[in-house]
């Protein structure tokens, strides 16, 4: 009987310490998807869908800008944004890896924004953006860091 108990004691302590094995395509994918669904809200303009793709902690990174830090600057930041005549923002996710525990990932991006100066000509940027991605503890994802950088032209 004892080494019955011991048996079971031990089994499941090796059971409890055990890591669960995360799917990190699957999860991978969601945040492409994620990435996508959040690119469409930004390109219709939704100020609130748009922001509530970041974590309330999250930073925002853009050269020559000062970084952002929190949701509500970097709401006010896309509210204004919002308002530039001829504004467009659009990005394509081109790849992600999410961490082996399943609770980080980072993406890499294509990304597009156009405005129109003051004689009304459109001009267009386009960015490589890296964006840092932190499982909920509600299961969701959301962006906690967000930066770009101008492509350079070849």
């Amino acid at each position: 009987m004892k080494k019955l108990i011991t048996i079971i004691i031990l089994s499941t302590a090796f059971s409890c310490t055990q890591k669960q094995k995360v799917d990190t395509k699957a999860e991978g994918d969601k945040i492409m998807q994620l990435s996508k669904e959040w690119a469409e809200a930004a390109s219709k303009k939704d100020l609130d869908k748009t922001v509530s793709y970041w974590a309330d902690d999250a930073i925002l990174i853009s050269e020559g800008q000062p970084s952002l830090n929190g949701k509500q600057a970097i709401k006010k930041f896309v509210e204004e944004s919002f308002k530039i005549p001829g504004f467009k923002i659009s990005w394509q996710p081109q790849n992600v890896i999410v961490s082996e525990n399943g609770d980080m990932a980072y993406m890499i991006e294509d990304s597009q924004m156009s405005y129109s100066d003051s004689t009304g000509k459109s001009t267009t940027l386009n960015s490589k953006a890296v964006s840092i991605w932190r499982k909920q503890t509600d299961g969701s994802w959301k962006n906690v860091v967000d930066i770009s950088t101008p492509k350079k032209s070849n």
